[in-house]
């Protein structure tokens, strides 16, 4: 890796907040992020960063994301969303297969790289696209291939399509993970946000059926009364 790059990011280490962070992201043996190593940078740093260095070659940015090191796939996923921004449709293409092959090798593996990446590019990618992969992704024994596929859909929710979100929060529905539960709860309530019809139409079938985390998550913007009857079951 390039050594100016290296050099950088030790300017910016910070050992106490990276205590904090291996504490937030629960990197502790048998916990979601174990085995995740922090330098306890800021993401407005690594923003920053990310943003000298975004000339940085797609080999490059493979060896960021192939590191145990999370600010440093953190800012390999910035610089690869700002590559992909200015992208046309070829390059969009490799970076979209380029995101999935590290997703298979469980690069993209914790809340905050997935949820900053994955709408962006590959929810962008498939908007106009046939979105199966989402479908195999969602039913994947992976948590965090799962969570992308939740959280893809953030990018069609915004441009007002929500079949797929509803679709892939059914096949996730009893998941038993609150990370895949919080998801698709956000998912879902960003969908209420749009067209409250429609996500109540969904309620009306499935609230008695999901997790309570997922629930929570669904109806946290609804009047206090609504929430309390959801949560009795008196809906």
């Amino acid at each position: 890796m390039n050594q100016d790059f290296e050099n950088r990011l030790k300017q910016e280490e910070n050992p106490q907040k990276a205590k904090d962070l291996q504490r937030f992201f629960k990197t502790r043996k048998g916990e979601y992020g174990e085995g995740d190593i922090f330098l306890g940078i800021t993401v407005p740093i690594q923003r920053k960063i990310a943003n000298e260095f975004k000339e940085l070659r797609i080999q490059d940015l493979q060896e960021l994301l192939d590191s145990k090191i999370h600010e440093k796939r953190l800012i390999g996923l910035l610089i690869l969303i700002e590559k992909y921004k200015k992208a046309d449709e070829k390059l969009k293409e490799e970076i979209f297969n380029f995101y999935l092959k590290n997703a298979n090798k469980n690069n993209i593996n914790n809340w905050d790289l997935v949820d900053l990446s994955s709408p962006n590019i590959v929810g962008n990618y498939l908007l106009k696209r046939d979105r199966k992969v989402l479908y195999d992704l969602a039913n994947s024994s992976n948590l965090w291939e799962k969570r992308i596929a939740i959280i893809s859909t953030f990018e069609f929710i915004r441009n007002n399509q929500f079949d797929d979100t509803l679709k892939i929060s059914e096949i996730l529905l009893k998941d038993n993970h609150d990370l895949i539960q919080k998801a698709v709860g956000w998912m879902l309530r960003e969908v209420g946000k749009r067209d409250l019809g429609v996500l109540e139409n969904f309620l009306k079938r499935y609230y008695k059926n999901m997790p309570r985390t997922m629930l929570r998550y669904t109806i946290e913007k609804f009047p206090e009364e609504i929430r309390k009857k959801y949560l009795k079951g008196e809906i």
